[in-house]
């Protein structure tokens, strides 16, 4: 029998403490204080202290500029359009950043900025899942469920990172 439980857990950031959903043992969400479009934390499951070593080593080899690119399985639930967008984000390259446009073309929808921009914000897998590496048409940051500040400071350090420089 399989066991489609889902439990989470909290860990230490850079950016403040993230909550870590996973629902059956696979990750299906990761959430920032202040997420905007967080679901209600009844929605959690009970506290657990085992099923998340990967994603937690994985985000910590992250935040010390060790990973940049996540291999934790993933189950985000969605629409089929909004699990395409957040397809497409996994193919950004680490430290570099794209526009809404961009993204739109790259799923198939070049007319369906506004669209791609709503399901870019409603992305449950932060940070593996990198939401915050798109910019405005005008490489100006916007939005980012987790505060622009998180977002400058992760787009920060990829670039460092990656030897590049964030405009």
């Amino acid at each position: 029998m399989n066991d489609q439980r889902t439990v989470h857990t909290v860990i230490d950031s850079p950016i403040g403490p993230l909550t870590l959903v996973n629902v059956g043992g696979v990750l299906s969400g990761v959430y920032m204080p202040e997420h905007r479009h967080r679901p209600n934390p009844a929605t959690f499951g009970e506290r657990a202290t085992s099923g998340f070593e990967e994603a937690t080593t994985q985000l910590a080899e992250y935040f010390d500029g060790r990973r940049t690119e996540f291999t934790v399985p993933l189950a985000a639930g969605g629409t089929p359009f909004q699990r395409r967008v957040w397809d497409a984000l996994r193919t950004i390259p680490y430290g570099e950043t794209w526009t809404y446009g961009q993204l739109a073309e790259h799923v198939g929808s070049p007319a369906a900025v506004r669209a791609v921009g709503a399901a870019n914000g409603k992305n449950p897998i932060s940070i593996i899942v990198p939401c915050h590496r798109v910019v405005g048409s005008n490489g100006k940051l916007t939005g980012y469920a987790g505060g622009l500040e998180r977002k400058r400071f992760l787009l920060e350090r990829e670039a460092e990172r990656a030897g590049l420089r964030l405009v």
